[in-house]
């Protein structure tokens, strides 16, 4: 009950903002910009080994890609323009937070660790193509979003990785960034694997379908030739 409260309270401020923002001609594509340039600032963070900082821009970037899409809602400034360019925007605000962690744990540093560095960078590729498939496959069957690891799932777990980065704590809840690129690299392909899947099953279904509906067609057409032929005498 506590926790649905401060959703509804945290609902309720999202509401008025965006309310705000939509009585204030605010273009929604210039939200959906913020947010990339926040993200940009958050993987550049995690180059520099910012990790707490990252985690509060990256807290802020997705609030703005929050209310990109409620503000266009409100305010009737819905384009397909727009919805373009939030998600092609989402993909480089994925992969500039990958390239950050690519580049920290690449540093001649005491974090160094190459495990992680390919770790980040097979993180970037599955998410790549969960994206990938998703977008291809809605174009052959009506929705493909299924997988336990979208896009917002792996915003919550950077966050959970920046925020719990705390050098030389020996908390066992202290710096899980490394936790999280395991969960990320195995869950996008495994989410990957979920899509390729389920656009298979799909398919298949439609494919079952349409020989029957020939079939029918088929032997339909004479019978309507039949009448046709009667109508005619």
């Amino acid at each position: 009950m506590f926790g649905a409260s401060i959703g509804r309270a945290a609902q309720r401020i999202i509401d008025a903002i965006v309310r705000w923002l939509a009585l204030g001609h605010i273009n929604p594509n210039i939200l959906t910009v913020i947010g990339v340039a926040l993200n940009v600032g958050c993987g550049l963070l995690f180059g520099l080994g910012w990790f707490f900082a990252a985690g509060i821009a990256l807290i802020v970037a997705n609030v703005f890609d929050m209310l990109d899409g409620q503000v266009a809602r409100l305010s009737g400034r819905v384009t397909r323009f727009g919805g373009f360019l939030d998600s092609s925007l989402d993909r480089l605000s994925d992969m500039v937070v990958f390239v950050g962690l690519m580049v920290f744990y690449a540093r001649d540093i005491e974090s160094h660790s190459t495990l992680n560095v390919f770790l980040a960078g097979a993180g970037l590729m599955g998410s790549v193509m969960v994206s990938y498939a998703s977008a291809r496959a809605e174009s052959l069957i009506p929705k493909c979003d299924v997988g336990f690891l979208r896009r917002p799932e792996r915003v919550v777990l950077f966050i959970i990785g920046a925020l719990s980065t705390h050098p030389g704590s020996e908390n066992f809840f202290a710096n899980r960034m490394p936790a999280v690129l395991w969960v990320l690299a195995v869950g996008s392909y495994w989410t990957f694997a979920h899509r390729m899947y389920h656009t298979w099953r799909e398919l298949t279904k439609a494919e079952a379908k349409t020989p029957n509906v020939d079939a029918e067609a088929t032997y339909d057409r004479p019978k309507r030739a039949e009448v046709a032929i009667s109508q005619v005498q």
